[in-house]
């Protein structure tokens, strides 16, 4: 009665004679809703600061030189100047030798191992995975430093077992020609069992009733090799030559630590002629235009691949 008496708008009483105020029940459920912003903020901040403003700065010093000790703005004069700088040209045909040359032997000497280590032949496959897996481990300074002593002209362990063969010593870091081959072999060392890794667990989820099938149409290893499993791993195809483009085209410290760019600049990357620019020549501003530079050509690569190797159903 009491209830009636004090009308519809009235606040409730308790027995004790406190008012009783309604829930905020909207402000609750916004803060059920931002909740899950505020866990990732913390990561957007670090994402901000450490990814998002030195790419945004380094875009600013593209269009700027120092002159006199001063930041001049100079548009994209920076940019035209690619076209005219023949040593820019030398670390992109550099590049593009080992982008095209170790890249596909890489990828094939990885998808041979993804089939090897996927065989039920194979005993103690998972110590050979291991095993295989392990130079990815490797730091790329640290591998690079075993690969320039292996491979020294005068004290390395490779001519060393050349001379007890009765063969002369390979100018393995010398020499223009055997320096590209000297690299190609320690990249090809790091990342091929990486790759096969990827391509092992794209391959296990290929059934194996279309194996079946294949063999009672009386293909053999081959065919089903062409017919079954490439097709099959074509997603994980495409995964490791885009990653493997990337990582070619951004290649810094395994030219740094093995040859320094050299001999006469047969092993000058884009990485490494960024890096003398900024550190060595400190031209930040040109540095950074080659920087964005070999961003849009990975980008335009990128969108190639993905058009040849993609998925066309």
């Amino acid at each position: 009665m009491t209830s009636t008496l004090m009308g519809k708008n009235a606040l409730p009483v308790s027995a004790g004679g406190v008012t009783q105020h309604p829930r905020p029940r909207r402000r609750r459920g916004r803060g059920r809703h931002l909740a899950p912003y505020l866990f990732v903020l913390p990561a957007l901040l670090l994402f901000a600061a450490f990814k998002l403003y030195p790419i945004g700065w380094s875009f600013v010093l593209s269009l700027h030189k120092t002159i006199d000790g001063v930041e001049t703005f100079i548009g994209a004069d920076n940019y035209f100047r690619l076209l005219d700088d023949p040593l820019f040209w030398t670390a992109l045909k550099n590049t593009a030798v080992i982008l095209a040359v170790q890249v596909p032997v890489m990828l094939a000497l990885a998808t041979g191992l993804a089939v090897s280590l996927n065989s039920t032949l194979l005993r103690g496959r998972t110590v050979f995975r291991l095993g295989f897996f392990m130079p990815m481990v490797t730091g790329l300074v640290a591998y690079g430093i075993i690969f320039s002593v292996l491979l020294n002209k005068d004290y390395g362990l490779v001519n060393w077992l050349f001379g007890l063969a009765g063969v002369d010593a390979v100018p393995w870091l010398t020499d223009p020609l055997w320096a590209k081959i000297s690299l190609g072999l320690a990249l090809t060392w790091h990342y091929t069992g990486y790759n096969a890794v990827i391509l092992l667990a794209r391959l296990q989820t290929i059934p194996g009733e279309l194996y079946d099938a294949a063999a009672v149409d009386g293909a053999g290893a081959w065919k089903s090799f062409v017919h079954v499993t490439l097709p099959g791993l074509r997603p994980a195809i495409l995964l490791t030559t885009v990653l493997s483009t990337i990582g070619t085209l951004q290649i810094f410290d395994e030219p740094y630590v093995l040859t320094g760019g050299g001999p006469d600049n047969a092993t000058l990357t884009i990485g490494v002629y960024v890096y003398q620019n900024a550190f060595k020549f400190f031209d930040f501003g040109y540095a950074s235009a080659i920087a964005y530079a070999l961003a849009v050509l990975i980008g335009i690569l990128g969108v190639i691949q993905f058009r040849v190797l993609g998925d066309k159903s």
